[in-house]
């Protein structure tokens, strides 16, 4: 039973050190990006009412849900997903005078998978969602954002992936397929299952060339010609306005500057049904799905009584951390800090000179230690850029990056260290 203790449940770890340090910093850098686009913070509860993320809403399915219930026997979910509980927030608090509305968040998410899926059940995600906007150019915002946000975290291959759930929607009409066919079908397409659609196909009353259209679209992926190829299947109203809002969407991202971080794929569908229009998502190698995910849900707001378009997304931060280790990409997260040795002669010395440190806001840290003498592959083994102690002919440093040991004055150490001037 002690042994247990020592072990996370399945889809749960622990995460500390330098790759926390990393995480840590992975978040502040994408979250600095998203306030210089005027995204202001929000913070919702941890678990909701089950209605926030019901059926009827088109979030995360039931059998997925952590649920549990309060004393008064309300059922309540640990969120699984940030997007429906900013939507209530926004449509409980929102003024009719404001036209537009800039959220942006970070925390953790919770999904109960099947464990030998291999997914983490717990994520950390952080996303924007801009309310209050139906225009293409909202769209391409949010897509330069995406892009904007992972160039600063140093990562360089990658692509967005951008779909339409509309013209999905629009096929399903043409062909007269009922709502279960059309969420079956999503199911099997979304999953790149071509046989399941087959199979699916058959039992359907359809013409061969309908089917021929279902099946063509899990090949309508790639650059923007793509969008013509897929205007040459389908005549409905519905799915062509969903070509055309791709094309001008394509036309703002060309004028950003991001479109060659882009293609099309036409057979992105979502398990999320509150998707309405434009959809996309992020891919980097070194990670087996999409480390961003987002899209356009401008009914999801007229569930909780406040009818008003939006759009937003979420990065995963433990896959773009995965996706950064593996590609080796240097992300430093070595700041300036300082160990500093005593023993009980030299502690007065070493309390003081610390607490000088720290009023410099730089991280420092007391150690006992009775080593009357320290030679470098001692002080290699520690991972700070500074070691000091205090000996009777003066104070010592040892430099990391020099990888020797420096007899300072306190008074021109302080002054390099807080000068920047010792490498950091």
């Amino acid at each position: 039973m002690k042994n247990k203790l020592l072990h996370t449940p399945e889809g749960v770890r622990d995460i500390y050190g330098t790759e926390y340090t990393k995480k840590l910093k992975l978040e502040k850098v994408v979250h600095k990006t998203m306030k210089l686009y005027g995204y202001q913070d929000i913070q919702t509860p941890t678990f909701e009412y089950f209605d926030v993320f019901s059926k009827e809403i088109g979030t995360t399915s039931s059998k997925d849900l952590y649920k549990f219930s309060d004393q008064e026997g309300n059922t309540l979910v640990l969120r699984p997903d940030f997007t429906p509980s900013v939507a209530r927030c926004a449509a409980k608090y929102g003024r009719e005078d404001q036209k537009t509305l800039r959220f942006c968040y970070q925390g953790n998410t919770f999904t109960n998978t099947l464990s030998f899926q291999g997914k983490l059940k717990e994520v950390t995600q952080t996303g924007v969602e801009l309310i209050g906007d139906g225009s293409v150019e909202a769209d391409g915002e949010m897509i330069s954002l995406v892009i904007e946000s992972l160039k600063n975290t140093g990562l360089k291959d990658f692509q967005v992936s951008i779909g339409e759930a509309d013209y999905f929607r629009g096929i399903c009409e043409e062909v007269g397929l009922d709502l279960e066919t059309e969420v079956q079908l999503r199911d099997y397409i979304s999953g790149k299952n071509y046989f399941g659609v087959q199979e699916i196909l058959k039992t359907r009353n359809i013409t061969e060339n309908h089917k021929h259209i279902i099946l063509k679209i899990n090949d309508l992926f790639g650059n923007h010609q793509v969008l013509e190829d897929a205007r040459k299947l389908v005549s409905n109203t519905r799915s062509l306005k969903a070509l055309e809002r791709l094309s001008e969407l394509y036309q703002v991202l060309v004028t950003y500057g991001v479109e060659s971080y882009v293609s099309f794929d036409l057979g992105m569908l979502s398990k999320y049904n509150y998707y309405t229009g434009v959809m996309f998502r992020a891919y980097t190698y070194g990670v087996g799905d999409a480390i961003v995910k987002g899209g356009r849900y401008d009914d999801l707001l007229g569930h909780f009584g406040k009818s008003s378009p939006a759009i937003g997304f979420m990065i995963v931060i433990d896959d773009l951390l995965n996706a950064i280790n593996r590609q080796n990409i240097d992300f430093s997260v070595e700041e300036a800090s300082c160990l500093v040795f005593y023993d009980k002669e030299s502690f007065k010395t070493s309390l003081y000179f610390a607490n000088q440190i720290r009023k410099n806001s730089i991280a420092t840290e007391l150690i006992p230690c009775e080593q009357e003498s320290f030679d470098v592959t001692f002080l290699e083994s520690f991972r700070h850029p500074y070691i000091i102690w205090f000996q009777e002919d003066g104070m010592k440093v040892y430099v990391k990056y020099k990888k020797e040991i420096i007899t300072y004055l306190q008074e021109e150490f302080l002054e390099l260290i807080t000068a920047g001037k010792e490498g950091i």
